[in-house]
Parts: structure tokens; C-alpha cells; sequence
């Protein structure tokens, strides 16, 4: 009988347990799906101390480990628990360094002109890496790929290679790091190669530390076998100046051995034929259902109750990279309503509760996170806006779509790669566009990064939406009839693994 493949799964994230952003989506949803290839995959993360043992069912199976780490012996205590309604393991590493109430602590803290003596991020993931590498050891777990995710745990490929001078444990395992976020790196001083004991005479680390310190996300991208960011498009993006984030020249290195795979999303909790979360349930065969929904929402959310306006929707953390500085008080002049949800600079947060209290007809601001009233917005809305700066893949799109919601989405990374433009033009009977137009797309893109390009898109989508009624419906067709699927995308991965394996 062939031997299952085994795959070792490390992530500072992975939903239900912790999740911030879209790396929790992935580690929790992606090992599912390759579960269901057949193959043997284990996650890991740390056990932080908001994580609810007993709901999660979460036992102790081992204890007192022993981790090197800043020159003494550290112990921790591994946990063990399955994702909800699965057998896939997740392993949880329990130590002082993660009992916190957050995944992310930040840098160090100031303090009464001192310093605190919490841990900084660096170390707390360069230690939670460490650890996994000796709980796989005391599991007897030979991973043949070891896949690490974004800077908090690109440190294995490194960790590994210094084991196998020791011994062969890890002589076979190979190791793929995605790129979730090329921003956020993992930049540390010289220090942290003594304290994570890391090899002073590794080439990498001397060409790093020539910079005067050490980037962890470089020592991901140099070190592992293979390398992958979440969508095809943003792949290419990363290896130019504009969006290497400083990385480009070093990616370029690593070309041959960098790929896109695009993220998939829930397509059974996204599912507005199953959402207890939503006013009323529909599909394709009765499309007209989704009207409920909106006057729903209308109603929750305070704005007149009109099932004729368009109205658009915007989920999303309200940061710099989204680009909600494109949504001015010009917008009012638009025949719709806004609705808002998130949480992010305070700055953005201001700015769209001004807009609400201003024009609280047209616009509603919820600064918060409410995981059942983004569904509602994603069922009641008639449009969803995505006008990202850079998105690496984003799942906003692709949720809307699953919903019959139609994306406005800036030709960026995986928006690109997910949203198909449909071409508007004004035709001699007074039609805006043939039905034939849209047959191959699912949505309106735009590349210019400006209010005005912005404005005009969204403008043009509301005139196919208030006058073409037909072309309108099979924008939404084609985006519920869209495959969003992690089984798409884990058999893409599984393509990547099996390429690891011959390097």
C-alpha cells in the first residue's frame, strides 16, 4: 500500500482556534481540503491563552519538553485537538510566551522610560518554530514536507538543516513557504541568531546580517524549497520594485522556484442556500429571493427601505492597503447606499462615521467586527467594493460572488485573477451593453488608484444595474456559478508538494 503523504502544517493562525486575518482562513480551511486527498497533515500553532480549551476540546498529551532558546533550556507542554467536525490534528504549543490575549503583541513596550520584559514577536514565533521542529521529534513525525506560512515561522527551513548536521531525522523532508503578506517581514536584529541558535556560518545568514540584521522573511524565501504566494498574479507583482516591498531583488534570485496558488474560501459557511445567518435563503432557481435580504439589512441597519436603490457594501479591515481613502463625500452624489463593516486605523474609522452622520440616508459606518452581519452585507448587497491598493489574494470578492453580490475590484494580485471585467458600451438601440458582453464575466475592474477612476466605475456599474436588469442577472449567475473551492486550490498544493519532493 502507498505510504500517505505527511505533511507538517506551522502557522501563528488557524481559525477556529486564533484567527486575525485571511493566514487564519487558510490554516484552517486548506488542511481540510488536502485532508480529503488523502493525505496525512498535521497543523501547529501555539496555545495562546485566549484559546477556550474546552470548547476546542483540547488535551494535554505531553509535557515538559525541553527548547533551546537565549542560551537556557525551555519547557513547554504540547496539546492536541482536531479542527471542528474533522479528524485533521492540530497540535498546540503551551509556554509563558503565549499566554497572552492576543496573537500579536507588537514590539517591545515602553514603559516608565523602560523597557517591559515581554517577549517581542520575533523571538515569540522564532521560539514557537523552534519548538515545533522538537514536538515533531518527540511525536516520531517525519513530515515529508514541512510548510511554513508568512515570517513567523520561516525560520523552519533553517532550523531543520541545522538538525540534520546533528542527525537525519529531517534527511528527507522537504519545506514550501507561502507568502501571505510580503509587508510584514519579520526584521530582527543580530541578536536573535544567538538566541535562536541559528548557524553564524550559514551563507544566508551572513549575507542578512550584512544589512545589520536579520529578515526572517528572506531567510524564508532563500532557505526553502519552494516558494508561494496566494494568488497567480501576485506572484509575478512581487518581483517587481513597485510591489517586492524591498524584496524584489532577492525574489528575482528565487524566480524559478516561486509560484501563485489562489486561495479558496468556505463554499459550505459561505452557502446562501444553507446561511442561518441570513434573513432568507436562495439560490440561482430563485434569485429573487436575495431582495429579502437586502431590505433586511436596510431595516438593521437604520437606512431607508427601499428595494429598488442599489445598495453596496464594503467588508474589510480599514487600513491603508484597502483603499478607502477612494470612497470621498463625492460618492453621495451616487444613486445608492453604503454600508461599512470593520475595524482598522482610527483615522479611516473617523472618517466613514462622519460620512454616516453626515448622510445617514445613504451611508452606514459599523466599526466593529460582526461575523453574522457580514453576512447579511454580503447577501443584501447588490455591489461589493474591493478598491484594493495591493491585495495579495482577498476573499471579500469571491464571498460576494458566492452570494450573487458583484464585485467592483482594482486589477490587483488575486482580484485580478478572480474578478472578470465586463466591458460596458453604449450600442445605437440605447443599450448599454449586448447580454453576449457578459457571458464570460462577473464583475467591473479598474487599474488607475484614484477617486475619479473609482467613482467612474462604480457609476457605470449602477447604470447596467439600474437599466440592464438582464445583464445585471447573469453578472450574478456567473459569480455564484464560480469555483471557490479549497478543493481547487489543495489540488494545486498537492502539485507543489510532489514538485518539492524532487528538489
Amino acid at each position: 500500500m502507498k505510504q500517505k503523504l505527511k505533511i507538517f502544517f506551522l502557522s501563528a493562525e488557524a481559525a477556529p482556534f486564533a484567527k486575525v486575518g485571511g493566514l487564519g482562513d487558510v490554516a484552517g480551511a486548506l488542511p481540510k481540503a488536502l485532508a480529503d486527498f488523502n493525505i496525512d497533515i498535521r497543523i501547529c500553532l501555539p496555545l495562546y491563552g485566549f484559546i477556550d480549551r474546552k470548547k476546542y476540546k483540547i488535551k494535554k498529551i505531553s509535557q515538559k519538553i525541553l527548547v533551546s532558546a537565549g542560551g537556557r533550556n525551555e519547557k513547554i507542554n504540547l496539546w492536541f485537538s482536531c479542527l471542528p467536525g474533522r479528524k485533521t490534528p492540530v497540535y498546540l504549543i503551551e509556554h509563558r510566551f503565549f499566554n497572552s490575549k492576543k496573537i500579536y503583541q507588537g514590539a517591545k513596550i515602553l514603559k516608565n522610560n523602560k523597557y517591559t520584559r515581554g517577549v517581542d514577536d520575533i523571538k515569540r514565533f522564532s521560539f514557537f518554530t523552534r519548538a515545533a521542529i522538537e514536538m515533531a521529534k518527540r511525536l516520531k513525525f517525519k513530515p515529508d514536507i514541512i510548510h511554513c506560512h508568512d515570517w513567523h515561522t520561516a525560520l523552519a527551513p533553517d532550523f531543520i538543516k541545522i538538525e540534520n548536521k546533528k542527525n537525519d531525522y529531517f534527511k528527507s523532508t522537504k519545506t514550501v513557504f507561502t507568502i501571505h503578506n510580503l509587508a510584514n517581514q519579520g526584521i530582527a536584529g543580530p541578536e536573535i541568531v544567538g538566541y535562536s541558535k541559528l548557524d553564524s556560518n550559514s551563507p544566508i545568514i551572513k549575507a542578512d546580517l550584512k544589512n545589520g540584521d536579520i529578515n526572517f522573511m528572506v531567510q524564508g524565501i532563500f532557505s526553502s524549497d519552494i516558494v508561494n504566494t496566494v494568488s497567480p498574479t501576485y506572484a509575478k507583482e512581487i518581483l517587481t520594485h513597485y510591489r517586492g516591498a524591498g524584496l524584489d531583488k532577492i525574489l528575482q534570485k528565487k524566480r524559478k522556484d516561486i509560484y501563485g496558488i489562489l486561495n479558496g474560501i468556505d463554499i459550505d459557511f459561505y452557502n446562501p442556500e444553507t446561511d442561518k445567518f441570513i434573513k432568507q435563503k436562495y439560490a440561482i432557481k430563485n434569485l429573487g429571493e436575495k431582495t429579502a435580504n437586502k431590505l433586511d439589512l436596510q431595516k438593521k441597519l437604520g437606512l431607508p427601505i427601499n428595494k429598488k436603490i442599489a445598495l453596496v457594501g464594503l467588508v474589510s479591515r480599514f487600513v491603508w492597503q484597502k483603499g478607502i481613502e477612494l470612497i470621498t463625500e463625492e460618492f453621495k452624489k451616487l444613486n445608492c447606499q453604503f454600508v461599512f463593516l470593520g475595524t482598522g486605523e482610527k483615522k479611516y474609522e473617523d472618517y466613514l462615521k462622519g460620512l454616516a452622520k453626515k448622510y445617514p440616508n445613504q451611508f452606514s459606518a459599523q466599526i466593529k467586527f460582526d461575523e453574522i452581519l457580514a453576512h447579511q452585507i454580503y447577501a443584501g448587497s447588490d455591489i461589493f467594493l474591493m478598491p484594493s491598493l495591493f491585495e495579495p489574494c482577498g476573499l471579500g470578492q469571491m464571498i460576494a460572488m458566492r452570494y450573487g453580490t458583484v464585485p467592483i475590484a482594482r486589477e490587483t494580485g488575486g482580484l485580478k485573477d478572480t474578478v472578470k471585467n465586463f466591458k460596458s458600451s453604449r450600442l445605437s438601440n440605447g443599450q448599454i451593453s449586448s447580454l453576449k458582453n457578459a457571458l464570460q464575466a462577473n464583475g467591473f475592474t479598474f487599474k488607475d488608484f484614484s477617486e475619479k477612476t473609482f467613482y467612474k466605475i462604480l457609476d457605470q456599474a449602477l447604470a447596467v444595474y439600474y437599466y440592464e436588469p438582464k445583464i445585471w442577472r447573469q453578472l450574478m449567475i456567473n459569480g455564484i456559478k464560480g469555483d471557490y473551492s479549497w478543493g481547487k486550490s489543495a489540488a494545486e498544493y498537492l502539485k507543489l508538494y510532489k514538485l518539492a519532493l524532487r528538489k
